[in-house]
């Protein structure tokens, strides 16, 4: 009987190894592509790469910077009052003062900083976004405007 379970076991993982073996071995790893076609393919993607980023994801930049700035501001003055709780509990109330205004300071400047980019990215993905809205309005940047201009005169 012990023969007959260990014979099952090992056909059992012959068979999984097989299987589980087989679709790698179907197909080459490499598949052969012509040169052409691969220079073309780098070209699009550095074409793409210096494109400017879209007006939506300007506007999500812009959001991001607001909250590292956030995000700093807090790691500011939380060492600040750390700072000042250490300095206090070791009796030295002016350099406490001293870490508490640093760290306030800090947090302000990184509040500030991070405002200030992340609104300026926003505005900037708003304009965006409001051109592309005015040139679909008003029909700016069409292909055909000399045929309608012809058609409209005659």
């Amino acid at each position: 009987m012990k023969i007959k379970a260990k014979f099952a076991w090992i056909f059992v993982a012959a068979c999984m190894l097989f299987f589980v073996c087989r679709p790698a071995s179907a197909r080459p790893a490499n598949p052969a592509q012509d040169q052409g076609a691969a220079q073309t393919q780098s070209v699009q993607k550095d074409k793409q790469q210096n494109a400017e980023r879209s007006s939506g994801k300007e506007i999500g930049k812009g959001g991001e910077d607001i909250g590292k700035g956030a995000g700093k501001g807090a790691e500011s003055l939380g060492k600040g009052t750390a700072g000042a709780a250490g300095n206090l509990v070791t009796l030295h109330p002016g350099h406490a003062a001293a870490d508490l205004g640093k760290g306030a300071a800090g947090a302000g400047k990184d509040v500030g900083v991070g405002t200030g980019k992340g609104v300026a990215k926003i505005g900037k993905g708003s304009a965006k976004g409001i051109g592309k809205l005015g040139k679909k309005i008003f029909g700016r940047g069409g292909k055909n405007n000399k045929e309608s201009d012809v058609n409209s005169i005659e």
